[in-house]
């Protein structure tokens, strides 16, 4: 979204770039901010709370500080806890993902999902697991990081790397994305064994959520939300261009090397933990930029704690609807995400990144 705040200076400013705050402004953005941070409170307490089995709050509370093993304890600590750490990793990796996408590409259709990243961490999946017997999330990981990797690079080189326009992109990424798509499908019906591990990891689920799946994705998304913040002022000054970065003593190909390592880090790891997630990087950042403005020095905070509501929120909307049944959070994102994007496309004027 484009900042309409009165400028101080003739100069054209993308989407992206820095901005001078007015006075008052950067107390709104932070209020707005904590007010955010508490809306992720009260998902994170819904999480915990609702599901096939509806648990008090108090309940919840008890099953947190004073386990006893009760039935209600059990499904609060061992399976939802869990289940709300993983949507708040995943969920703040794939925001951010998002957010540095946009940002480096100047594109604001650019999203894991569209431009095939997550497909081809699902492809390195899906193929370690039916060829090589893969079986742990650890070696998920490292073959979603290859996976998501090589398919980045085959993107850009297909939309016309340093030639490269949005539309380019999104073409490539669209067609890449149906070819390894087809590829895991492919694969799933020769493999029934294959296909039965991962018939619901394919779709993106958080239910097989459990402690040791945390621990091993945190320490790679914690990396990957530390570096994607540290990329906002190199990014700001990117958006003024090439030569006017340079000139502000930003080195252009290491941020840039930064930033495909960070965005394979958020989305390998993310891909591994629960499959393919689609249109949480595409929707949280024009959302955040539509009441924040273009600086990545406040987007990318807001989008590490929205896209988080976002996710758990789908997460909760699909436990509900298909009582006592759920449907996949990748489902329910898919179908709030398709609407958004054809919305995204049909404007007559997107924001330039």
């Amino acid at each position: 979204m484009v900042d309409t705040s009165p400028q101080t200076s003739n100069a054209p400013r993308t989407a992206a770039a820095p901005e001078a705050v007015p006075r008052g402004r950067g107390a709104r953005r932070l209020a707005g901010l904590v007010v955010s941070t508490g809306v992720l409170l009260l998902v994170v307490v819904a999480s915990l709370a609702v599901g096939a089995k509806q648990i008090p709050v108090d309940q919840v509370w008890h099953g947190l500080f004073h386990y006893t093993g009760a039935d209600a304890d059990v499904v609060v600590r061992d399976v939802r806890v869990p289940r709300t750490a993983l949507g708040l990793l995943v969920g703040a990796g794939l925001g951010l993902a998002g957010t540095v996408m946009q940002a480096l590409t100047r594109n604001p259709l650019a999203d894991p999902g569209l431009f095939g990243i997550n497909a081809g961490a699902a492809a390195a999946v899906v193929s370690g697991v039916s060829f090589l017997g893969v079986t742990s999330l650890t070696g998920y990981v490292w073959f979603a990081f290859l996976g998501a990797a090589a398919v980045s690079v085959v993107v850009y080189a297909l939309g016309g790397s340093r030639s490269a326009t949005p539309v380019r992109l999104a073409l490539a990424g669209t067609a890449v994305t149906a070819a390894l798509n087809g590829y895991v499908y492919a694969v799933q019906l020769m493999d029934t064994a294959a296909l039965d591990r991962m018939r619901f990891w394919t779709v993106g689920s958080l239910a097989s959520a459990n402690a040791t799946v945390v621990r091993q994705v945190a320490p790679f998304v914690v990396v990957g939300i530390v570096l994607a913040l540290l990329l906002a002022r190199p990014l700001n000054a990117m958006a003024l261009g090439d030569d006017q970065a340079r000139a502000l003593g930003t080195r252009l190909t290491a941020t840039r090397v930064l930033a495909l390592l960070t965005v394979t880090l958020l989305c390998g790891a993310a891909t591994a933990a629960c499959g393919p997630v689609v249109f949480i990087g595409l929707m949280v950042p024009h959302v955040v930029r539509s009441f924040t403005g273009p600086d990545l020095r406040w987007v990318l905070p807001y989008a590490a704690v929205l896209a988080p509501v976002l996710l758990l929120g789908s997460d909760i909307v699909g436990r509900i609807l298909t009582r006592p049944s759920e449907l996949q959070v990748g489902i329910v994102t898919a179908l709030i995400g398709g609407p958004v994007f054809i919305h995204l496309v049909r404007r007559r004027r997107m924001a330039q990144l």
